[in-house]
């Protein structure tokens, strides 16, 4: 009996109301709550879009703030509960990989894409529908965004500043991107080849941080710059500096077990001492003999890595010290100056060590000291950015704002062609897509019309948050790209519609072509749950 009473109500789950298809309660009410918690988020990032967008300030459970309009930044620094408002933290992230920009973007996108859905949805129409339509609006998107790019060489220089100058335009530190854009794409050039590269590792880029001073004093060292301190006071600056990097300690060895020695007389106790001497002084010895005079020690937990005696002969012998460095840092140092680290005293030879023209320590006026080593004889392909700026939140909105602008030298390196910025792209993408609506037939045709209109949600927002009626301009800008002008997009600095590429505001197509896809992506994942299981 059980079976028969099942079925009437299985039956009645997919029953049609006069054709259309009704779906059961609850992936309804999943879809839409799944729905209404990434929106929360996209729209709690929308203020802060474009380049007169809002910052956030942020603090922590330990009460560190950080103000920031990097939207990657601001969702990592979120704690958002719901799951599927965490895939658009996922969805920032990822754009952040790729393409390192269009962090914001991506996520206003993806909500107003997700909006666009509940609508459809609320109509009656399937999510596969919906999903599959979405996924041929971005295919036909994709080739509108690479028909209306323009290809970039990478040595121009000029197009490469435009394209750093605008991501830097949306930052809290806006005003410094005349001279940060020319020091990004400067290292950037440095470290690839420009001929052959096809990506470029930011790995290669070191940015350090030091308190004190402004953004003005913020510079580019070709070669490698240190933050620690010079051990020994004596001696801080070597001319055509031989530079050796040990992983080992100069100090006495110690046994591995726990032992104590019971010295009974002070002719033992002399011996010890005289004995431990000779050791030091040996070890001391042998690197003098390989003609180094720039040493740099890694940090060691076990035992002091330099002991003061070992120190004193170092400084008798005019061997600049550098102690405590970082584990992380000594593949880079390696790759900067052509050193080896060397493990063990005995493999101490001359060919273990780097060479460079200078190493000096250089006061920064009042606010701690700099180890620069300049004039490397053989150069890893490696660059330093030195960011100073008066307080904490200063100096890191300014790194990852450089980050930013590195990224999106590195998309044009990735992919070597530009579009124009200010809303011009994603209102093409409109009036495109919803011209393609009229040659597709059925609940398609549908689906990817409210897919075009859901991308004016870019540049309304730039228009909103520039303090421009949004209406009026996006009506205005459909317009013109209806006339077949594709470049005009919101100019922001004069508050009105103007050519955009004119005004030198200029993005990577890669940054957004993944921005649409990605976003598409995560849209076409979240449609297609239908119950959230909880397992513990």
């Amino acid at each position: 009996m059980p079976e028969a009473m099942a079925a009437p109500r299985i039956s009645s789950g997919g029953r049609n109301k006069g054709g259309a298809y009704v779906d059961r309660d609850k992936p309804a009410q999943i879809r839409f709550s799944n729905i209404s918690a990434a929106k929360a988020v996209a729209d709690a990032i929308r203020t802060s879009l474009g380049p007169k967008g809002m910052d956030k300030m942020i603090q922590d459970e330990k009460g560190d703030v950080t103000i920031t309009n990097d939207g990657a930044t601001i969702l990592k620094q979120m704690q958002v509960l719901h799951p599927a408002a965490k895939m658009l933290v996922e969805l920032s992230k990822a754009q952040d990989i790729e393409a390192g920009d269009g962090t914001t973007s991506v996520v206003v996108i993806a909500g107003a894409l997700l909006d666009a859905c509940s609508k459809l949805l609320q109509k009656g129409i399937h999510p596969t529908i919906i999903s599959e339509s979405f996924q041929k609006a971005v295919e036909k998107g994709v080739e509108v965004l690479t028909g209306m790019s323009r290809p970039v060489q990478l040595s121009d220089r000029e197009t490469l500043l435009n394209s750093a100058t605008t991501s830097l335009c949306s930052k809290v530190v806006s005003q410094y991107s005349s001279l940060l854009a020319p020091m990004s794409v400067d290292a950037v050039m440095r470290v690839i080849d420009p001929a052959t590269a096809t990506g470029v590792d930011l790995q290669d880029i070191k940015i350090i941080k030091k308190l004190g001073g402004t953004i003005d004093d913020c510079e580019l060292v070709d070669g490698l710059v240190l933050t620690q301190k010079v051990a020994n006071t004596g001696v801080s600056r070597v001319e055509k500096a031989k530079i050796g990097l040990i992983q080992f300690c100069l100090s006495p060895p110690k046994t591995d077990m726990d032992n104590q020695i019971v010295v009974s007389d002070y002719a033992q106790m002399d011996r010890v001492l005289r004995e431990e001497r000779a050791y030091i002084l040996n070890m001391v010895k042998q690197i003098k003999k390989a003609g180094c005079n720039v040493l740099l020690i890694q940090k060691s937990i076990l035992r002091d890595a330099l002991s003061d005696l070992a120190l004193h002969f170092l400084n008798k012998m005019k061997i600049m010290v550098v102690k405590e460095i970082e584990r992380e840092d000594i593949e880079f140092i390696c790759k900067t100056i052509g050193t080896k680290p060397i493990a063990h005293i005995d493999h101490f030879t001359s060919e273990m060590l780097g060479m460079a023209e200078l190493a000096e320590e250089v006061n920064l006026d009042g606010s701690g000291k700099l180890i620069k080593i300049t004039g490397c004889a053989s150069p890893g392909k490696t660059v330093s950015i030195v960011v100073r700026g008066s307080n904490k939140l200063v100096i890191e909105e300014a790194e990852r704002s450089i980050h930013d602008a590195l990224c999106v030298i590195r998309c044009l390196v990735k992919k070597r062609a530009l579009i124009a910025g200010g809303g011009a792209p994603e209102i093409e993408l409109a009036v495109r897509l919803a011209e393609y609506s009229r040659t597709l037939g059925g609940m398609e045709a549908y689906c990817v019309r409210a897919y075009a209109d859901a991308l004016e949600v870019i540049p309304s927002t730039l228009a909103e948050n520039a303090g421009l009626n949004p209406i009026s301009t996006v009506t205005e800008l459909r317009n013109r790209h209806a006339q077949g002008d594709k470049m005009t997009g919101i100019n922001v600095r004069k508050g009105g519609i103007s050519n955009i590429l004119e005004e030198l505001v200029v993005q990577p197509l890669l940054v957004s072509i993944s921005a649409l896809t990605l976003a598409t992506e995560t849209v076409r994942s979240i449609l297609k749950i239908d119950d959230v299981v909880n397992t513990r």
